[in-house]
């Protein structure tokens, strides 16, 4: 069965910055593309940033040039570096695989002005 447990969201000021982790099992990780959404109140859930499994990354316009998507295929784990942080990044952040309909609890981010 496919897991994903994502972490690291806290509060944080504006121009601050947050790791958000997820670690995934219950498919062949190495192999599968994945991403990062967030869903802020009242909004739809839209994708932040993809990597495929060779380590290819694109990034929504709102991320470019403030967050990283990075993958450790040792360790399963598909991370987020988000920097410069806006309060309009205030969302719960969640991480998927490519090709499989599960999505994890989510991580809540909240950046103070």
């Amino acid at each position: 069965q496919v897991q994903l447990v994502e972490s690291g969201g806290n509060l944080v000021q504006a121009g601050g910055s947050l790791r958000l982790s997820c670690a995934a099992s219950g498919f062949t990780f190495s192999r599968n593309a994945m991403a990062w959404y967030r869903q802020a109140p009242g909004k739809q859930r839209e994708l932040v940033a993809g990597i495929t499994s060779s380590g290819m990354t694109n990034y929504a316009d709102s991320a470019k040039g403030r967050f990283t998507i990075s993958r450790d295929n040792a360790k399963n784990t598909v991370y987020l570096q988000m920097n410069s942080l806006k309060p309009e990044d205030t969302a719960v952040y969640y991480c998927k695989a490519t090709g499989w309909n599960y999505w994890g609890q989510g991580t809540q981010v909240t950046v103070s002005s």
